[in-house]
């Protein structure tokens, strides 16, 4: 697919250095000069740890002749220049521009937050499916179009990708997409151009505060502010119950269509009678949704009030779109999310449970919320990521030592950093009395949960959630989490333990 350069250029505002005219032809928009030819158009994007401009002339050498760059570089005198105040910027525009803009042939709904953003997508993609309608998904589960399944880097993709799955969509007939908008994507302006129909605020809390995520939580704040203010949307979906909320509605123009769902207060839709669940596998709860002064009965299949939370955003949202409270709920009672506190059916009596839970809210959250099942034992197994977010260590740590009554400290994504290194650092903030043991192999230590588990215990396993893969030395392993349970649990079939 070629595309005129003058006609990628149209969306943005730029100087230029060279000649643009009608001669180039361009067939790719790429910002790894190692993928570049001589008819893609190179952008220089800076990074934390790289910067695009020092790796145009490796773009040169290869054949490359137009640079999208923000400060003129030097290079030969037959190399176009396109000067712009944001490369990043520049990269969504024309990468909507290159793939024909196909987020205006679809309706595109956002999502943002601190938690709930995975689960509320997913769900509401799930509900808009169940009544008929042909919904996409993109966030930190990849790309699902119906039955086709895609990975991603990202919880929200670099814009060219972004706006390639949007192509994808439109070419399959695909009406409506549900995104988790992330604030870094927002500050990296990946998702710059996009006209969202809704967009959804989940909660805030302190996360991806680093010197290389945000300075400030004011910063990570704002970053998500942006969303509901700078992308035209139509509607916006709200967590009234929030002490950030008032905050993420300010600035929203008068004309937005504002719905607010709640535990806590009065909402347009609110929750009532909550109440848990379990049998002999799985757990979860029930509650009624309250909306028009009408009340249906929901089930889902997670556990917790945060569920509730994620599950009245949903229906909230798709209501905007025809869809019956009733027509959600009996969507609900089937759903379960990968990696979102999922039930893994694999040994009678034994509740065994895989969430993605990475920070200390999170963590404290999930346990809290099964501790509240009354499990004969609460056993969590959990590692934190090397090279980043060192705090999250503590909060771990004093999470697990808090409300666990046995605690297995392993690896989760170790990267560059020694994984021993890093238990070690997690241990300091472990309080050592409670019981604990440190394996350092992540797949041992999950076979060691499944073997110790016994008839009444709830088995947590934390921080990998959906993730079917390990970083190690900066490759990804293969790795899945769910498989080594189960494969596990057969073999104690076999010796007939339960």
């Amino acid at each position: 697919m070629f595309k005129p350069l003058k006609e990628l250029l149209a969306p943005l505002e730029y100087t230029s250095v060279g000649k643009v005219d009608g001669e180039y032809q361009i067939d790719a928009v790429e910002y790894d000069s190692r993928k570049v030819t001589p008819s893609s158009f190179f952008f220089c994007l800076p990074g934390a740890k790289a910067d695009g401009h020092d790796y145009a002339g490796r773009a040169y050498v290869s054949g490359c002749r137009v640079f999208a760059v923000e400060r003129q570089l030097d290079l030969p005198d037959d190399a176009v220049q396109i000067i712009v105040q944001s490369t990043r910027h520049a990269l969504s525009l024309v990468s909507a521009a290159f793939y024909s803009f196909p987020a205006k042939k679809l309706t595109v709904i956002g999502i943002t937050g601190t938690k709930g953003k995975t689960t509320t997508s997913i769900l509401i993609e799930e509900i808009m499916s169940y009544a008929g309608k042909k919904c996409a998904y993109i966030g930190s589960n990849g790309v699902k179009m119906g039955a086709e399944h895609y990975d991603t880097v990202n919880t929200t993709p670099e814009s060219r990708e972004l706006h390639r799955f949007f192509s994808m969509m439109v070419g399959a007939s695909f009406t409506h997409v549900v995104m988790e908008v992330s604030s870094q994507a927002l500050d990296r302006y990946r998702v710059s151009g996009i006209e969202f129909d809704t967009v959804i605020y989940t909660n805030l809390s302190p996360d991806h505060i680093s010197p290389v995520e945000h300075a400030t939580f004011e910063e990570y704040r704002e970053a998500k502010h942006k969303l509901f203010t700078d992308y035209g949307a139509k509607n916006m979906v709200y967590n009234s119950d929030d002490a950030n909320s008032g905050y993420m509605c300010s600035g929203v123009s008068s004309w937005v269509n504002m719905i607010s769902y709640a535990v806590e207060k009065e909402a347009d839709f609110s929750a009532e009678d909550i109440r848990p669940y379990r049998d002999k596998t799985s757990l979860g709860i029930d509650f009624d949704v309250v909306h028009g002064g009408i009340k249906t009965g929901v089930r889902l299949r997670t556990p917790g009030t945060f569920s509730v939370y994620n599950a009245l955003a949903a229906i909230a949202t798709c209501s905007i779109y025809g869809v019956t409270v009733r027509e959600a709920s009996d969507c609900l009672k089937n759903v379960s999310i990968r990696g979102r506190s999922e039930i893994v059916d694999a040994l009678d009596g034994i509740t065994f449970i895989v969430d993605y839970a990475h920070n200390g809210l999170s963590l404290t959250d999930e346990l809290t919320v099964l501790r509240s099942y009354e499990p004969k034992r609460l056993i969590c197994l959990f590692g934190c990521i090397g090279g980043r977010t060192y705090g999250r260590r503590r909060e771990l740590a004093e999470a697990a030592g808090k409300l666990a009554d046995f605690t297995i400290v392993t690896s989760d994504n170790p990267d560059n950093e020694d994984p021993d290194e890093i238990i070690r650092d997690v241990l300091t903030y472990f309080d050592t009395t409670k019981p604990y043991v440190t394996i350092t192999d992540r797949e041992e230590a999950i076979r060691f949960a499944v073997n110790i588990a016994d008839e009444g215990d709830i088995v947590l396993f934390a921080g990998k959630g959906h993730e079917t893969y390990q970083i190690i030395h900066g490759e990804k392993v293969p790795f899945s989490e769910r498989s080594i349970i189960l494969n596990e649990a057969a073999k104690i079939k076999g010796k007939v333990k339960v």
